[in-house]
């Protein structure tokens, strides 16, 4: 069942033509460059709003994270903030095992306190391993059992090509993660928990006398990008996971394996700027919006409000947002009951033909099944329209 939308602003501008009871767009072909040469192992570029992919190469090619890791790390640590198991100022004691852990650091001290804001910032800012462990002995008991939680978030995402056994990144055989994953991961800590994500644009943090400057070259280079982490092993290379935001439209780009800091710079600053200069989004539908009335059966209505429970962004290539087209396909037969939620069709949005959004419907209220004369009218039309 096609049924026509909401109109939304910019969106159906253009010469309209009428095929078959369907409508169809007389434009011009579609043309986008292919994204830039990369020289890194893997790479991913997505818009932040609309999650539409813009460039990738091996994007689900499991690999080393280094301290991209730790972007998980202070991932579950907000989440056990916002879920009140513990405070920016609660102190951690520093252990022996936290304060002799190899590789970067935020250089605490053993059986000295430190604030979880503190360590937040260690680790995000200086990349500390030595405020990675401790976080995770003081929150799970162990690093061990923290990585259980980092997977359980892993998979609550959706990063299928993820498995975490330390909280740090260093090399462990059963410890890796892809280019697509680390995006998601990304958007999740942006999209959740703005308040911290703006400690990933500090460019130096001080503590206990030493000031480490945030690895992140962009931060000095472009006033868009703010956040988000880098990395480095022997096995595997420079990595970044960045994101820029420019006006409305925010970009998280993933690089891994690159030749070095410089490079994994360049690299990222190329896909963030392809991804700005020959695209742009657009918010379609405010969080909520009904966008049109489906024929529902058996019910204590008529009709069932159809649309959408979240916010709708589209990325187009730039100068064909009103080229685009948006038709809703609603299942045939709803029947009675229904819940608020439910889903009962697909929004559909083409850009030349090619679908280039594709967002559940959703019943926007609750049908109660309809009294005994009424499923018995409704059972006698369906009977009907089936001959």
């Amino acid at each position: 069942m096609m049924l026509s939308l909401r109109f939304i602003p910019g969106l159906f501008f253009g010469l309209l033509l009428m095929l078959g009871g369907q409508a169809v767009f007389a434009a011009g072909p579609v043309f986008t460059p292919a994204p830039p040469s990369v020289a890194a192992t893997s790479y991913f570029l997505m818009d932040f709003n609309s999650s539409r992919v813009l460039a990738e190469k091996d994007a689900d090619k499991r690999v080393s994270p280094a301290s991209l890791t730790k972007i998980m790390t202070v991932y579950v640590v907000f989440r056990e903030l916002k879920a009140g198991h513990l405070t920016l100022t609660d102190n951690v004691t520093i252990s022996q095992n936290a304060w002799q852990t190899g590789g970067s650091k935020m250089f605490v001290e053993v059986n000295k306190q430190v604030a979880v804001e503190d360590l937040l910032k260690g680790v995000i800012i200086q990349s500390g391993n030595d405020a990675s462990v401790a976080l995770a002995e003081h929150i799970a008991g162990s690093e061990e059992t923290f990585a259980t939680m980092m997977n359980e978030q892993a998979s609550r995402l959706g990063m299928v090509n993820s498995h975490f056994e330390n909280t740090t990144g260093l090399p462990s055989q059963n410890h890796y993660s892809s280019a697509r994953d680390l995006a998601l991961l990304a958007q999740a800590v942006i999209a959740e928990f703005p308040e911290y994500y703006r400690w990933d644009s500090q460019k130096e943090f001080t503590f206990n006398g030493i000031t480490q400057q945030n690895r992140n070259l962009l931060l000095w280079r472009d006033p868009s990008v703010d956040g988000l982490k880098t990395g480095f092993t022997d096995d595997a290379g420079y990595c970044m996971v960045a994101s820029a935001k420019r006006d409305d439209m925010r970009l998280i780009s993933v690089v891994m394996g690159t030749a070095s800091p410089n490079a994994r710079a360049n690299e990222s600053q190329s896909l963030l700027n392809y991804g700005f200069r020959f695209f742009e989004t657009h918010k379609l539908y405010d969080a909520g919006t009904t966008l049109t009335e489906a024929r529902i059966r058996k019910g204590a209505a008529s009709t069932l409000a159809v649309g959408v429970l979240d916010e709708v962004y589209v990325t187009a290539p730039r100068k064909h947002y009103s080229e685009l087209k948006a038709e809703s396909q609603i299942d045939k037969a709803l029947v009675a009951p229904v819940k608020k939620g439910d889903t009962v069709g697909t929004l559909n949005v083409t850009l030349a033909g090619e679908t280039i959004l594709s967002k559940p419907l959703v019943a926007m209220v609750d049908v109660a099944e309809g009294g005994f004369f009424r499923r018995l009218y409704d059972a006698v039309i369906v009977m009907l329209e089936r001959k």
